[in-house]
């Protein structure tokens, strides 16, 4: 059976991109957008959430995304869902649930860290590098 592993999201950056290298010098940037969602409850209240979505960003847009995107920027993201399993030091298994951005598109015209950055800019190239594998990453905790 096939399976399909899709995210699809538009939100909001929570801070400034990361940006890192691995030992190989692919580029990598991490940031993570909030997503608000609202709506009526059955007594007709307006109810209102927020969810944070940590998301991983490689190859050469990784750099697009750290040179032009800040805190607040709102941006669409195309990707995978990955979750990733470690052992701390003191022994505890976690769980690390990101999405693997394949395309992302500033969207908006708010407060990139460029001065070159404009509205025909607001498109990135999808991104054509392969993740490298788990063995070149360091694990975020």
């Amino acid at each position: 059976m096939a399976g399909l592993n899709r995210v699809v999201m538009i939100g909001n950056l929570t801070d400034d991109p990361e940006l890192r290298y691995t030992q190989n010098g692919t580029a990598r940037t991490r940031f993570s957008i909030a997503i608000n969602r609202s709506w009526r409850d059955r007594e007709g209240n307006m109810k209102e959430e927020v969810t944070f979505v940590p998301v991983v960003v490689w190859g050469p847009q990784a750099e697009h995304c750290a040179n032009f995107l800040s805190k607040g920027r709102p941006v669409a993201v195309d990707g995978r869902l990955r979750i990733d399993t470690f052992e701390t030091q003191e022994g505890e298994r976690k769980k690390v649930i990101e999405v693997v951005a394949e395309a992302v598109q500033f969207l908006g015209s708010g407060g990139g860290r460029s001065s070159e950055a404009s509205s025909s800019e607001a498109a990135t190239p999808p991104n054509t590098e392969k993740e490298p594998p788990a063995g070149d990453e360091e694990v975020p905790f």
